[in-house]
């Protein structure tokens, strides 16, 4: 069936497709590149000299082009004049428009010639074609790293000013990035955009559901290079690379004691504030640590989830069932 997000892509498809019959009379004398129009020639050169005439009254932010003055003003104004007619959604850019469309239709127009992976925005296919030439021309300043786009460069050096940009109106926390904050905004909303068409289990941002469908292939692509013990998530092998290393980068600012991760750092910092955030509903009584509050419930639900595979015991502990298996299969003593 014919839809409108279709009917918008065919109309814009045609007006953008006016002009193409006209030769390539305007020669770039720096890089050989050719246009059809002079403007255009004129446009490409200022990527040569580094000129740009058109300047933001509100932040003095300049620009090359007069159609990408007029496009950042609107993030001042908060204007969004571009409508989709399927889900009502508001864009402040044409081309923003253009592409999510596409999210309603399918279409992926921008093919790699390399692998034959398909884009829906021509960026994203410019992005990916660097993975094929390794090509990396964006160099940061301070510590020699490079990127193969501009944006990831942008991203990177706010590791170095500790920039964050981007603010949560709920909460006012601060992030450096547009995406950790859309992600953020969701654990206000409730919104889990992202469905599991194996369980239909629903996430707050991509990222997370793709860990969650290896749980269902069983694939494991990161593969630790010291011992060869694979991971479905990266930030699991980088987890696991510290007992390799030894490295322990999380503080604890009261006693200055290390660890490898985050989440025992901040399980440890409970033990100085004295904080009980887990509450157990049928007692009150009141923990520290989730698994805590969990292994403690089995006291009123009498629940044993570990069994032991020799005798077929069970056990309310992982901890029990481990010196069971010591002492009583093992050969250790009583």
């Amino acid at each position: 069936m014919r839809t409108k997000a279709m009917a918008f892509l065919e109309q814009e498809e045609d007006r953008d497709g006016r002009g193409e019959d006209l030769p390539r009379t305007h020669k770039c004398s720096e890089c050989d590149k050719e246009f059809r129009h002079l403007s255009k020639l004129q446009q490409h050169l200022r990527t040569h000299t580094g000129e740009k005439p058109y300047r933001c009254e509100e932040c003095s932010k300049q620009f090359s082009r007069l159609g990408h003055l007029k496009s950042h003003m609107k993030t001042h104004t908060g204007e969004k004049p571009y409508k989709c007619d399927e889900c009502s959604k508001q864009f402040s850019q044409l081309c923003n428009l253009k592409s999510h469309v596409r999210t309603h239709t399918g279409e992926k127009p921008y093919r790699c010639e390399e692998c034959s992976k398909q884009f829906c925005v021509l960026n994203h296919l410019k992005g990916h074609m660097k993975t094929h030439t390794g090509e990396k021309p964006y160099k940061c300043e301070q510590c020699s790293r490079q990127f193969s786009e501009l944006s990831s460069l942008k991203k990177h050096m706010r590791t170095h000013t500790g920039e964050k940009p981007y603010k949560c109106e709920e909460c006012s926390k601060r992030f450096s990035e547009m995406g950790d904050l859309k992600r953020h905004i969701r654990t206000h909303t409730g919104e889990k955009p992202h469905r599991c068409e194996e369980c239909s289990r629903q996430f707050s941002d991509l990222g997370s559901m793709k860990n969650h469908m290896r749980t269902h292939t069983g694939e494991k692509p990161y593969r630790c290079e010291e011992c060869s013990r694979q991971f479905s998530v990266l930030g699991n092998l980088k987890t696991h690379i510290r007992t390799h290393t030894g490295e322990r980068p999380y503080k604890c600012e009261e006693c200055n004691r290390q660890f490898s991760q985050l989440g025992h750092l901040k399980k440890h910092m409970m033990t100085h504030t004295g904080e009980k955030p887990y509450s157990c509903e049928k007692c009150d009584k009141q923990f520290s640590q989730l698994g805590h509050l969990k292994t403690h419930m089995r006291t009123h639900t009498a629940e044993k989830p570990y069994k032991c595979e020799q005798c077929s015991k069970q056990f309310s502990q992982l901890g029990n069932m481990k010196t069971h298996m010591k002492r009583t299969h093992s050969g250790g003593k009583h």
